[in-house]
């Protein structure tokens, strides 16, 4: 439970962490942050990490001089692109296999079908949508691996994907993430970063299981 509270801490207040690490151990920043995009985009078990938040408070970061703007955006961006082949790599490994596994603490089957619901319907395209949305990012290269969509393609998605989601968020947080009024209500943007998304991939996955679902008899 402890780990739990300290984890919503984290995501909720990820400027203040971000900040006192970077003070604390300098440097030691960029792998934290290159392992931690990596890990949310290249296992599937852990969709609960920040990620667009996380992306605008280092943008903000660098704005201030506290991070390099363009070593951040780099690494971040390889740390992306590796992770989501990481993951299609395991779809493409264990393939037809997933539908048969049950819900448990290490997979989550309901977002594994929201995001295939949604793969299905709107095809190569959600690997680079997902990358704006809430565990749809961590399922998208997962569910493109066990849709079997060929290596080349899903890697032209998945830098195309990388270069908006990472350029364009950290950019962001580096020319706005130190206006007063968006540091003041910063608490708010994460949530709603998390939940407007997320309230989007279950719509579109909701409207996609229904067209796909055959009519009963």
């Amino acid at each position: 439970m402890e780990i739990v509270t300290y984890l919503i801490d984290f995501i909720l207040h990820v400027d203040k962490h971000l900040e006192t690490f970077v003070t604390s151990y300098g440097a030691w920043v960029y792998a934290l942050l290159f392992l931690i995009i990596f890990v949310e985009t290249g296992v599937v078990v852990m969709p609960f990490l920040p990620g667009d938040s996380l992306l605008f408070v280092v943008g903000a970061m660098c704005g201030i001089g506290l991070m390099s703007y363009p070593l951040a955006v780099g690494l971040l961006f390889v740390a992306a692109v590796l992770g989501d082949q990481c993951n299609y790599s395991i779809g493409r490994y264990f393939g037809p296999r997933v539908f048969q596994w049950e819900q448990s603490r290490y997979f989550n089957k309901k977002a594994f079908n929201q995001a295939h619901a949604f793969y299905e319907r709107y095809g190569g395209i959600t690997i680079i949508a997902a990358r704006f949305m809430p565990f749809l990012r961590t399922f998208a290269p997962f569910v493109g691996g066990v849709s079997e969509m060929t290596r080349s393609k899903f890697t032209a998605y998945n830098v195309m994907g990388a270069v908006l989601w990472v350029g364009g968020i950290v950019t962001a947080g580096y020319f706005f993430g130190n206006v007063p009024w968006v540091k003041a209500n910063l608490d708010k943007i994460i949530w709603a970063m998390i939940l407007i998304p997320g309230l989007l991939v279950i719509y579109g996955a909701w409207k996609a299981g229904r067209k796909v679902s055959p009519p009963v008899a």
